[in-house]
C-alpha cells in the first residue's frame, strides 16, 4: 500500500481498528464467561474494547490486502512481549507454549476472513453512501475515544502501581 492510498484510507483504518477492538472484547467476554463461569471485564482499557484486537485487525488487513482476491497463507511476526497465555484455558487443544492453540487459530482465521469479506465491504459501501463529513465522524470519533481510553488506562495503571 502506498502513502497516498494510506492517507485516503486512514479513516477506514481507524474504523477497522475500533471495530477490531470491540469485536475482540465481545469474543473474550463470551469465551471467559464459559471458561470461568462468570462475566469478567477483559482487557486493559476502561471501555468495551481490547487494543491488541484493533491492532490485529490492522495487521491482518495490511498483511492480506494484496491477497484479498486470492486468499493465502500469511506469515506471522512474533512479539517480544507475552500478552496472553493459553496454557490454563479450556479448549486449548493444539497448544504451543501457550501462545497458540487450535481454537484461537480457528477463531482468528475466521475473524480475518470475516474482516476481509464482510466488514471491509460493508464499511466501503457505507463510505460511498455517506456524506464525507459524516463518514469522517463515524471513523474518527470512536477511534479517538478508543485511543484516549488506552492513554487513560496506561496513566491509571502507572499511578496505581
Amino acid at each position: 500500500m502506498n502513502k497516498d492510498y494510506l492517507k485516503a484510507r486512514f479513516p477506514l483504518l481507524m474504523l477497522v481498528f475500533t471495530f477490531g477492538g470491540i469485536f475482540g472484547f465481545i469474543y473474550e467476554e463470551i469465551f471467559y464467561r464459559f471458561d470461568l463461569g462468570e462475566w469478567v471485564k477483559r482487557g486493559t482499557t476502561f471501555g468495551p474494547w481490547i487494543p491488541i484486537y484493533g491492532f490485529g485487525g490492522l495487521i491482518i488487513l495490511g498483511l492480506t490486502f494484496k491477497f484479498r482476491k486470492k486468499p493465502g497463507w500469511v506469515c506471522l511476526t512474533f512479539f517480544h512481549v507475552r500478552l496472553w497465555d493459553y496454557n490454563e484455558e479450556i479448549l486449548n487443544w493444539g497448544n504451543i507454549n501457550g501462545f497458540v492453540c487450535a481454537r484461537s487459530v480457528l477463531f482468528f482465521g475466521i475473524a480475518g476472513v470475516f474482516l476481509q469479506f464482510v466488514v471491509i465491504p460493508v464499511f466501503e459501501k457505507l463510505e460511498k453512501k455517506m456524506p464525507k463529513k459524516a463518514w469522517l465522524i463515524l471513523c474518527y470519533v470512536p477511534a479517538a475515544i478508543f485511543a484516549l481510553d488506552i492513554i487513560a488506562s496506561l496513566i491509571y495503571r502507572a499511578v496505581v502501581k
